[in-house]
């Protein structure tokens, strides 16, 4: 493996970097648990699942030059084995897995064997039978494909060095740059992804050529060029408005936001503030206006996309797994690019409520959708079968379009480079969790052990066990929920406020520092202006956005009659919270639900109603949920 320092994500030059995957050991704990399980099962699920169905196999049969008749999988299916060979290279890279090391090197030799001379790789277009190469930019999703290879070759890079599938990498890029560069063709593809992914490549390998590439794709972008999909207009595509006018992400919520991640790859790279201070406009507005509670985006089934400010219906909500991944992926470089705790708040929120959501407990099941509010229990799943794209309900094992097993699967491989950045001789904790932290810093290293429950509890020890002999910064991040929170070192305590709380005097090997944020049950009120909730509340308790479930209801009873009474207080109980709830029927009534006089106030018994994590949901089996609660 390669130097610990280098085994990142994402390298921006100069400023902050996030760390190694060798710097930090999780030690059990939430993450380490989903970690575990990802190791266990998930990399080995997507693999024998994308090989059961012939995805794997569309290399094989390009290679051999046998790509006539059906093909198996969506044309986008390339892209599904470059995720899991990025999530295998960082799983290799973080515990030297003989295994995932074997699966990544027999992949990247069927890959490599089905890449033409020129450099061209896909396995949908450009060979006999098939349509000619980038005859469909708006739906091909060729360059979609290859940008997702790029990233598979920066793992590979960064954890081991130059070999095969960097070569490949390297080759595919190559064509791109020369079939739409400067001189060539003037197109872009329809789902954004080639732009991080060339950034990406272009740093790693230190080619200016790839990062001029992305910038020219960028730079198109906005222009109208690509052919309108039925029903959906050019913003579908964020195609619509250049990226540096827009205010805001609208359209497919994937596309826009791993445009934004690329764009911000591109400013940073050249310097360009004005794009870089347009992906932070983009940011403030979006997640002011069109984020949902738990960090989810796309608030419409039709699009997968964005709708208007405020329209954040709970029951439509879309909140893609992978729209909360790219999310994460755009706060992550806004955070290297700023050092702006805000970007790492988002991020933990959506860490907690909507990646932790997707999979189940085995790691062998998913969500697709993450909706806040579900009617009533689904029943549709298919165990052992593809499924349709779920909406929620019920974690599927494999989808038609699944592109979020394999999209998970490279994120919690690699969870602990978002953990906490480096700058200077200064280390900021962003993320919580338990484990060992040892960071090469200033003149030496820096050892730290980190103790804690969160987020079942607030509680974070810090234990210095070795310091450089230069004088060491160390801030931890107090989230924007903690008012009250409190900093003890060995000599006081004393509070803190959300933002930064910067450790006093130097680090000593020996010094034990404890962060407690304040974890009880609170409630949320929505903004006024969201009408889909207005006269509800939400229950938050630290960083987990809690939920009702059916399960938990008395007999009879059912999500539509639920009232909860805020002016009662929540009570604490495990990582969740008991609140006062009534369940007040009004029973049949003929004709139209509606009614020429206003409501009256329930009559019905108070009941307490256990709250649960709303990551926790549907695991106990299919039921009715819902996050906003409407009040009596």
């Amino acid at each position: 493996m390669r130097d610990n320092t280098a085994t990142v994500p994402v390298d921006p030059p100069g400023g902050p970097r996030g760390l190694g995957l060798g710097e930090f050991r999780l030690r059990g704990g939430f993450w380490g648990g989903l970690q575990a399980v990802n190791t266990a099962a998930t990399l080995q699920h997507c693999l024998e699942w994308m090989e059961r169905l012939g995805w794997i196999t569309n290399f094989d049969r390009v290679a051999r030059g046998d790509t006539g008749g059906g093909r198996p999988g969506w044309q986008f299916s390339d892209s599904e084995i470059y995720k899991l060979m990025e999530a295998l290279a960082w799983e290799h890279g973080r515990t030297g897995s003989p295994w995932a090391e074997e699966a990544l090197a027999s992949l990247t030799e069927r890959v490599a064997a089905a890449q033409d001379d020129d450099g061209y790789l896909n396995t949908c277009y450009g060979h006999a039978g098939q349509a000619e190469r980038y005859s469909d930019l708006s739906s091909g999703h060729e360059l979609y494909c290859t940008g997702h290879l790029l990233q598979a070759a920066v793992a590979r890079l960064r954890t081991t060095g130059e070999d095969k599938l960097v070569e490949v990498a390297r080759r595919a890029a190559d064509e791109v740059c020369r079939t739409f560069g400067a001189d060539g063709s003037d197109g872009i593809c329809g789902h954004p992804e080639i732009e991080v992914g060339l950034a990406e490549l272009g740093r790693a390998l230190g080619e200016p050529r790839y990062t001029e590439q992305a910038r020219l794709f960028i730079e198109r972008r906005g222009r109208g060029t690509l052919k309108p999909v039925t029903l959906l207009d050019a913003s579908y595509f964020q195609d619509d408005i250049p990226v540096r006018e827009a205010d805001a992400w609208r359209g497919h919520a994937v596309r826009a936001l791993y445009l934004a991640a690329g764009a911000v790859d591109v400013a940073v790279d050249t310097g360009d503030s004005g794009l870089l201070n347009a992906v932070e406009r983009q940011w403030e507005r979006s997640v002011e206006r069109r984020t949902y509670l738990t960090g989810g985006m796309g608030s419409r089934h039709q699009d997968e996309g964005f709708g208007e400010d405020w329209e954040l219906p709970p029951d439509r909500a879309y909140c893609e797994t992978c729209a909360g991944i790219a999310s994460n992926m755009v706060s992550w470089r806004l955070y290297l690019a700023t050092g702006e705790a805000r970007y790492a708040d988002l991020m933990e929120r959506t860490f907690y409520n909507v990646i932790a959501a997707s999979p189940a407990e085995d790691g062998k099941a998913f969500f697709y959708a993450n909706p806040l509010h579900q009617r009533s229990a689904a029943a549709d799943v298919r165990p052992d079968e593809v499924n349709p794209r779920a909406e929620g309900g019920v974690r599927a094992p494999w989808f038609d379009v699944s592109c979020c097993p394999t999209n998970l699967a490279r994120t919690l491989a690699s969870w602990q480079a978002y953990a906490a950045s480096v700058e200077g001789n200064r280390v900021s904790l962003l993320q919580y969790a338990n484990g060992d932290m040892r960071i090469e810093i200033g003149d030496g290293e820096l050892a730290l052990r980190i103790t804690t429950e969160y987020p079942q509890e607030g509680a974070i020890r810090i234990e210095v066990l070795e310091t450089p002999s230069e004088p060491i910064g160390l801030r931890l991040r107090v989230p924007h929920w903690a008012d009250g929170a409190s900093l003890a070192d060995e000599t006081a305590a004393f509070a803190v406020e959300p933002g930064w709380a910067a450790i006093r005097g130097p680090l000593k090997v020996g010094m034990t520092v404890e962060l407690s944020l304040p974890v009880e049950p609170r409630f949320t009120w929505p903004d006024e202006r969201i009408d889909a909730v207005r006269g509800c509340v939400a229950v938050e308790r630290g960083p987990l956005v809690l939920c009702a479930e059916s399960t938990d209801f008395p007999e009879a009873a059912t999500i539509e009659d639920l009232r909860v009474d805020p002016s009662q207080p929540l009570r604490p109980e495990s990582d969740g919270a008991t609140i006062q709830a009534v369940f007040a029927g009004g029973g049949a009534r003929p004709g139209l639900p509606y009614r020429s006089e206003p409501p009256k106030s329930a009559s019905a018994a108070t009941t307490e109603l256990r709250l649960i994590p709303y990551h926790r949901w549907a695991q106990r089996g299919s039921a009715a949920m819902r996050v906003f609660l409407p009040t009596v």
